[in-house]
């Protein structure tokens, strides 16, 4: 599983590596009980449902981290403590959500890390709608299956090796 306790910062990734990063222009949340993660991307697109997105998490997971493509819609939470937790019992290291949460305050003490945009306390339908393993494009940044994501207090940082 990946040391979620690395000790890194993206300012400092910048710096050493900046011809092969991506620097994330979204301003995200950190809504997790872990603020600095990172691992190897696995994607989904999804809007307004989360159980495609539940069902990756209910994988397992060698400290991967989600990306969740919801559109910056905010009219539901794509995740709420429950599919967090699954995340954890199956080796996940965090989750970055391009849209709403939901049970932030449960969220915020488990050990997850976790960016969102913020939190609505609206369920998502369960249809299954969407896509995964696909190159997903917000924040001036694109998102590919297999590369890797470095995320801290100061952003999110995507690279197409690991840096460790």
């Amino acid at each position: 599983m990946t040391d979620n306790n690395r000790n890194f910062n993206t300012a400092d990734l910048i710096d050493d590596f900046a011809a092969e990063l991506q620097s994330c222009s979204t301003q995200f949340k950190n809504m997790g009980g872990i603020e600095k993660f990172y691992g190897q991307i696995t994607t989904v697109k999804c809007k307004n449902d989360n159980a495609l997105l539940k069902s990756i998490l209910s994988s397992p997971s060698n400290g991967g981290v989600l990306v969740v493509d919801g559109g910056a819609n905010m009219q539901s939470a794509l995740m709420g403590d429950i599919i967090a937790a699954l995340a954890i019992g199956n080796g996940w290291s965090g989750v970055i959500i391009n849209g709403p949460i939901r049970d932030c305050i449960a969220i915020s003490g488990m050990k997850i890390g976790v960016k969102a945009l913020g939190s609505n306390p609206a369920k998502s339908s369960k249809d299954g709608i969407g896509d995964k393993n696909i190159t997903i494009n917000f924040g001036d940044v694109t998102f590919n299956p297999q590369n890797w994501v470095y995320c801290d207090a100061d952003g999110i940082v995507i690279a197409k090796r690991s840096l460790f």
